[in-house]
C-alpha cells in the first residue's frame, strides 16, 4: 500500500478566526459557481451532480453541457484566478482578489455570456441565515489569497485520506466531493436500506431536496473550514437515521466528541493536527464513527465492507 507523508506538515495551520471574513465570502463565490453547475447538469441522486470536485489547483466543477458545447469552471488557488473554459477553445480567466460578491457575480455572468453560455441561477444563498442575493452583496468582499491557498492544502490532504476511507467500501458510497450549500468535503456510505422521511428545516433549501438527499440510511464523514455559528475547522461524522447508541460509543477519547448541538461527532482539526500521526487519527476517526452507524443500525457489514490492501474484493 502506498505510504504518504502523515505528520502535521502535511496539514497546514487553518485558523477560522485568521480567515473567518474570507471564508464567508469564499464560500458564497463557490455557491455562484457551484449553481451554474446545478443549472447546467442532469439530476444524479442525492444531489451528487451539484458537488465541486479538488482538482490540482483548487476546486473545479465537472463538465457541464451548455447548448452544443460543454463548459468547465476552476478555482485556481495556485494562481488565484477563476478560469472558465469551453470545449470550442474559449476561456475567460477573472482575478481572484478583495471584491464584493455583487462584482464577483456580475463577472462570472458577464464572462458566460462572451463565451456564448449564458446561464441562469437563483441568486439567493442556500444553507445560510440571513442571505443577501448575490447581485445585491457588497458586504463580503475580502479574499487572503495565503489562507485560501492553505485551505485547498487541507482539502487536497483531506480527500487522499477520505479516498483510502471510502475504498474499503463495496455498498453504494458517494464520491469524495465538495458541497458548496455547507461548505463541506464529504463521503458518504449507505446501508442499503431506505430512510424515513427527513424533517427538513435546512435554512433555505428546499425541504424535498434533503427528503431525496436522506431517503436512504447513512455514515456520512467530513470536514469543514468553520462559519460564525462553529467557528472552528473541524471533521465530523453523523448517522442518518442516528440509531439507538450512537451517540454513546467511545470515539478518540481526548480528541473527538459527540456534539449534542450538532448532533454528530466532531473532531477539531487542530486536535488532529497535533497528533503524532494526522492521517492515522483521521483514518481512526473515519473508521470508529462508521462503526458505530454500521453496529448501532445493524448493517450487514460483511456484504458491504471490502477490507483494505490491493487487489479488493469487487464492488
Amino acid at each position: 500500500m502506498r505510504r504518504y507523508p502523515g505528520t502535521s506538515r502535511a496539514w497546514p495551520a487553518l485558523a477560522y478566526e485568521d480567515w473567518s471574513k474570507t471564508c464567508s465570502t469564499l464560500h458564497l463565490w463557490l455557491q455562484i459557481v457551484g449553481k451554474i453547475q446545478l443549472a447546467q447538469c442532469p439530476w444524479i441522486n442525492h444531489s451528487w451532480h451539484t458537488a465541486l470536485q479538488v482538482s490540482a489547483r483548487g476546486l473545479a466543477t465537472r463538465l457541464m453541457p451548455c447548448g452544443g458545447v460543454s463548459a468547465q469552471i476552476e478555482f485556481d488557488f495556485i494562481q488565484h484566478v477563476l478560469n472558465i473554459r469551453v470545449t470550442n477553445g474559449g476561456l475567460v480567466s477573472l482575478a481572484l482578489e478583495p471584491q464584493s460578491t455583487a462584482s464577483f457575480y456580475a463577472r462570472v455572468m458577464d464572462a458566460m455570456r462572451t463565451l456564448g453560455v449564458p446561464v441562469a441561477i437563483h441568486t439567493m444563498p442556500n444553507e445560510l441565515p440571513d442571505p443577501i442575493p448575490f447581485d445585491q452583496d457588497e458586504t463580503h468582499h475580502s479574499y487572503q489569497p495565503e489562507y485560501v491557498h492553505r485551505y485547498w492544502q487541507v482539502l487536497v490532504q483531506a480527500e487522499r485520506v477520505f479516498e483510502v476511507f471510502r475504498s474499503r467500501f463495496v455498498g453504494k458510497c458517494s464520491p469524495v466531493h465538495f458541497f458548496w450549500g455547507s461548505a463541506d468535503l464529504a463521503v458518504t456510505r449507505f446501508s442499503g436500506r431506505a430512510a424515513p422521511e427527513h424533517p427538513g428545516g435546512i435554512p433555505h433549501l428546499p425541504d424535498w431536496v434533503a427528503r431525496e438527499a436522506y431517503s436512504q440510511e447513512v455514515s456520512s464523514a467530513g470536514f469543514w473550514a468553520g462559519s460564525e455559528a462553529y467557528p472552528d475547522a473541524a471533521f465530523y461524522a453523523y448517522a442518518y437515521p442516528e440509531p439507538p447508541g450512537f451517540a454513546s460509543v467511545s470515539v478518540l477519547p481526548g480528541i473527538a466528541h459527540y456534539s449534542e448541538r450538532l448532533r454528530e461527532f466532531v473532531m477539531p482539526y487542530q486536535a488532529m493536527r497535533d497528533t503524532s500521526s494526522p492521517d492515522t487519527t483521521l483514518l481512526q476517526f473515519l473508521q470508529d464513527t462508521y462503526q458505530a452507524a454500521a453496529d448501532s443500525g445493524a448493517w450487514d457489514r460483511t456484504a458491504l465492507e471490502a477490507g483494505s490492501g490491493y487487489p479488493v474484493r469487487t464492488r
